[in-house]
Formats: C-alpha cells, sequence, structure tokens
C-alpha cells in the first residue's frame, strides 16, 4: 500500500555527472574479463613485433613465447589476445589443443628443461620404458621434467630422447643426464660443406645415412647446390615464355609419365593433382606438408637435413607449372635442426634469387599428429586448431585463405627436378614384381641396420631385411612387420613375399602410407605393437569425431585384457571406421582386426 507524503516535498535526485559516468563504464569493462597489465604487454610486443598480428600467425607468435619463457602464462595469453585483438577464448583453445605448448597459470611452477622420452614402437623396442621410468629419480631436479612423448621421427636412432630442442640418440641415462648437466637444449647447426647424391643411393642401393650417429649431418648449401647445376631446371621452365620447350603442358605430362604418386601416404597422382589446380582460378597457394608425424616415419628428416634444395627446386617447378603466388611450408615442431636449417638456406635463396621467387613463407607445427592431414593442417598454417575439414569442397579448389591449394608432401616434390631432368621413364623403369618407381622406405626396429632405404618400388619385406638392412639382429628371428606405420596394419612373417607399394596390400587390410616399414621378432607381441599404436591414436585424436575420441580410449582399454572380447572391438571398429571423418579414426581399427587375422593366438 502506497503511504502518502505528508509533507508533499519532492526529494532531489542525484544526477550523476560525465566523469562518473565514465567510471562505471570503465569498471564495468574491467568485469569482463581479465585486463593485460602493461608488463606482459610489453614482454609480448617485444617478441613478436609490429608485423606479427596477422591473425595467421597466431601459433607462431605462441612459439616465441613459449620458446622465450618455456610455457604459455595466462598473463602472456591475455596480452597477446589483446595485441592480435582476438577473443581469448580463441587463443586458449589454440594454445591449449598442441601438444607443445604448456599454459600455466599464475605463479605455477615452470620446468627449465622438459625431456621427452620417445614411446613409439622402435624406441618402445629399444627400452624406452626403462629409460622412462629411471630417468625422473636419476636427474632427481624438480626443474627438470621428464615425460614420454609420441613419435619424434628418430626411428633408426632408438631409443630416441630430446632434452628440450637437443635429440640425444641411442638414448641411456648417462647421455640423457649428461646432456642436462651439460645445458645441450638446442640443436646444433649443421654446415653446409655436405655432398649428397639421392641417385648414388639408387646405384648403390643402400641407407642414404646407414646407422649413423649424426644429430646434425653436413647439407649441400646453395652456393654449392648452384655450382652443381642446381635451379638450372627451373629457370629454364620458369623463363619457358622466353622460348624454352619446357612449358608448363610438357612438364606435367612428364609428371603424369612418370607415375609419380605422392609420397605422404595418400598416393594421389603428382601429375594429375597439378593438371587440376592448374585449372582453378587465381590465385592459387601451395601447402607443403613436412609434419611427417607417421609412427615409424623419417625419410622426409633424413633428405631434408642433406638436401634442401633439391627440394626446393622441385617446390618452385611445381609453383611455375601450376601458377602458384605463394607456398607454405609446413615443418613439424620436432625437427628444430631442419627447421634452422631451412631458414638459413631460404634467406640464402631469397637475398639472391636465380629468377623471381613466390612468396616463401615456413610455418611451425606445435605437436599435433592430426596436422599431417592435409585440411588440418592448412588449419594449424591459417593459426587455428589443427581439425579436419569436411569434404567436400576439396582443397584443390576450396583451401588455404579459401584459394585453390596445391597440397604436396615433401619428398613428392624433392623427386620433380630428377624427374624431368632424366626423363619419366627414368623413375619408371626402376620397379620389382610388376610395380614402378623408387620408393624411401623408412625402416626401424628389430633389424642391424636401421635407415632410410631407397629401393624399388615392390620390393618384398624378405628383400628390404635381406639385401638393405643387413638382416635381422643376432638373437632375433623375423616374426612380423608394420608396413605403412602405425595406421597401415600389422602382418605376420609367413606373409613375408608382398610387394610394398600402393594398392599391394589393401587385399590384407593393411596399406603402404608413406612406407615406414617396423620390424620386430620372435621375442616381441603382436599385440603389443597393436595397443602402442592404439594409445598414440588415442592422443593424437583432435577430438572433433565422438566415434575416434572415445573409440580409441575404449579400444586401447579392451585391448589389455589378456583374452580380447572380439565382438565389441569389432563393433567399435565399424563405427570408427564409418563415422570418422578423416584417416585417423577411419585407419586406427587396422592393428585390432589384424592381430584377430593373423595373430589369434596371442589374444585367444
Amino acid at each position: 500500500m502506497n503511504h502518502p507524503n505528508p509533507s508533499n516535498e519532492v526529494k532531489a535526485i542525484a544526477v550523476a555527472t560525465v566523469d562518473d559516468l565514465r567510471e562505471t563504464i570503465r569498471r564495468k569493462s574491467k568485469l569482463k574479463g581479465r585486463q593485460a597489465d602493461d608488463v606482459s604487454l610489453a614482454e609480448v610486443r617485444e617478441l613478436i613485433g609490429a608485423d606479427s598480428q596477422r591473425r595467421d600467425l597466431l601459433i607462431e607468435n605462441l612459439h616465441k613465447l613459449n620458446d622465450a619463457y618455456r610455457a604459455l602464462h595466462d598473463r602472456h595469453l591475455v596480452a597477446l589476445a589483446k595485441e592480435m585483438n582476438l577473443p581469448m577464448a580463441e587463443v586458449y583453445e589454440v594454445a591449449t589443443f598442441y601438444h607443445h605448448f604448456e599454459v600455466v597459470r599464475g605463479s605455477d611452477p615452470v620446468a627449465d628443461i622438459t625431456v621427452r622420452v620417445c614411446d613409439g614402437i622402435a624406441c618402445e623396442l629399444a627400452g624406452a620404458q626403462n629409460l622412462l621410468a629411471k630417468l625422473p629419480a636419476i636427474l632427481g631436479n624438480p626443474q627438470v621434467k621428464v615425460i614420454a612423448a609420441p613419435c619424434i621421427g628418430r626411428c633408426e636412432q632408438a631409443p630416441a630422447v630430446a632434452v628440450h630442442q637437443y635429440p640425444v640418440l641411442f638414448a641411456t641415462a648417462d647421455k640423457v643426464v649428461a646432456a642436462v648437466n651439460n645445458q645441450m637444449t638446442m640443436h646444433p647447426l649443421a654446415k653446409d660443406s655436405g655432398s649428397f647424391d639421392p641417385v648414388t643411393f639408387v646405384q648403390k642401393g643402400i641407407s642414404p645415412q646407414g646407422h649413423d650417429q649424426m644429430v646434425s649431418p653436413d647439407y649441400v648449401g646453395y652456393e654449392a647446390y648452384k655450382a652443381l647445376g642446381g635451379y638450372a631446371l627451373a629457370k629454364q621452365i620458369i623463363d619457358a615464355n622466353a622460348g624454352s620447350h619446357l612449358d608448363a603442358e610438357s612438364i606435367i605430362k612428364i609428371m603424369e609419365s612418370s607415375g609419380l604418386r605422392g609420397l605422404g601416404g595418400a598416393g594421389f597422382p603428382a601429375g594429375r593433382k597439378w593438371r587440376i589446380v592448374r585449372d582453378q582460378i587465381a590465385p592459387k597457394l601451395m601447402a607443403v606438408n613436412i609434419d611427417e608425424g607417421e609412427p615409424g616415419t623419417f625419410k622426409d628428416r633424413t633428405y631434408l637435413e642433406r638436401d634442401p634444395h633439391r627440394f626446393l627446386e622441385g617446390l618452385l617447378i611445381a609453383a611455375s607449372v601450376v601458377g602458384i603466388d605463394a607456398c607454405y611450408i609446413y615443418l613439424r615442431d620436432e625437427y628444430h635442426g631442419c627447421r634452422e636449417l631451412l631458414e638459413l638456406e631460404l634467406k640464402k635463396l631469397q637475398a639472391n634469387p636465380p629468377f623471381k621467387l613466390p612468396l616463401i613463407e615456413l610455418r611451425r607445427g606445435a605437436g599435433a599428429y592430426i596436422c599431417g592431414e592435409e585440411s588440418a593442417m592448412i588449419e594449424s598454417i591459417e593459426g587455428k586448431r589443427g581439425e579436419p575439414r569436411m569434404r567436400p569442397p576439396y582443397i584443390a579448389q576450396v583451401g588455404l585463405f579459401g584459394r585453390p591449394t596445391l597440397e604436396h608432401n615433401f619428398e613428392t616434390l624433392y623427386w620433380v627436378r630428377d624427374i624431368v631432368q632424366r626423363g619419366p621413364e627414368w623413375f619408371s623403369a626402376f620397379g620389382r614384381h610388376d610395380r614402378k618407381g623408387l620408393r624411401s622406405y623408412s625402416v626401424s626396429g628389430r633389424v642391424n641396420e636401421p635407415g632410410v632405404k631407397l629401393a624399388p618400388a615392390g620390393i618384398t619385406i624378405q628383400e628390404l631385411i635381406d639385401e638393405y638392412c643387413g638382416g635381422m639382429q643376432e638373437g632375433h628371428q623375423f616374426y612380423g612387420y608394420l608396413p605403412g606405420g602405425a595406421s597401415g596394419g600389422i602382418l605376420p612373417a609367413t606373409m613375408n613375399e608382398i610387394p610394398l607399394d600402393f594398392d599391394t596390400l589393401q587385399p590384407y587390410g593393411c596399406f603402404i602410407g608413406s612406407a615406414a616399414v617396423m620390424i620386430f621378432s620372435n621375442q616381441d607381441k603382436a599385440c603389443d605393437m597393436a595397443l602402442n599404436v592404439m594409445h598414440f591414436f588415442e592422443h593424437e585424436s583432435c577430438g572433433q569425431c565422438t566415434p575416434c575420441r572415445v573409440g580409441t580410449g575404449k579400444a586401447a582399454t579392451l585391448m589389455q585384457a589378456k583374452t580380447w572380447d572380439h565382438d565389441t572391438l569389432e563393433d567399435l571398429a565399424v563405427v570408427m571406421v564409418d563415422a570418422s571423418i578423416c584417416g585417423l579414426g577411419q585407419a586406427a581399427p587396422n592393428p585390432i582386426r589384424c592381430i584377430a587375422k593373423y595373430f589369434p593366438q596371442e589374444v585367444a
């Protein structure tokens, strides 16, 4: 009930001044999220510079902060979001997606050194689990963190350990302790005085590096490469309008006739891909995949750290023929030596170009296997979470930054110069068992001489072991192998006469992929190999698809039983294959089905 004012007085109401209103707005704005402090802003600006505010450089900027402070402090993320004019939530979700970024809050402790012990199949066979168990107690330093890491691309030098950015090859506890105590945390820079001709290794039939222990092998630098005729072919092709016979159409026909297929795993014909993208509307871009995250694969690293300009010349030939305006090279973060080498040689090339170059940018991965999938790689180059895209549209039509994009694996481009110079018949003349071409097999495991084996396409596993790998290790009898890395399935030694090439392994539930061949013996169990790769898939699932995200974890749990529940595992396999949108989830069941089919005695 309202009570009347007996005095009939009107009360005065205070009116806010302009300054009062401004203060109210200022207070409310502070309530809408954490504000960047001046010190953090200054530190971020000093690191990223004035030219690093493009949205696609978010991951590069996160790397700069992570390298400088050994972690991503939340105050720096707030400052970075403000500096790049991005929502804090977007910066945070990208930073937490990638394994090599560690986000810390407030004054949480940060280790001075992180020791990553590879627990991939080759390293596990070589004793990685013992290292993981021993190292924390031996090091005994709270400022040194020891963690398990998925394959770091040094399977021929197993067990491999990374002390921050320094690789410890054939690691022992003593070697790791020495590296930590001596502050060996950075990858040493290689010398540019090396010599390397891949054709030599075709003729000799040996590994490019053998069982060597070089952290930074000498490589062929820019001046040495040019002195040996390097970039002369690319110049001819680029000058085709001035009268050269090497016009774009003739180059594409050479690529088509050679039979060269994508050597990153998909096996799409290279010449056909060039023709498709060439017919698209300009501007067109190129994305080069050197993520090489498939466990057991290290061929791209082997060639890149010895002969980078042969790859770069192949890239420039492809760019000229297809009509590419800008090239983006995506290199996996574990290859710190390759990154420093490539940065240096790109600067030399751009400072003294033999002809007009397209824009070339080197981008750094951040520890996500899924970014080996072409559309996830493109998302990562754009500075986003590396989640695969739905198709169609295909990236040849709508790819990087929405433009038609030519996507290639490193090794595919590496062979372009030799194929064009020597003719398509040179490449296709190699081969065994009715197959054509050359393959770089990354061989690891229980053989005497692991390494990259440049061999005829279609070679069998038995021929590869006997002729190229020096046989099995002493005391070990050949028992089984993974012909195509973690996702390519598992076969028994009794199936040792299958040609190792594209399209030859599918009838057996396997595929060649990137030709990562891992060999195990009668002292190992095939079901342990399968469990190892399923843990890897669980760890590396991007989380976008529920069947993959949940299915890999459920499968890994079921696979730890002595007797497998085959019906439930097969149900999981069917759902993962049918409902996952990319190759990770679709290929994850391959090891399950191979064990059930070829090694039933181990899980019965």
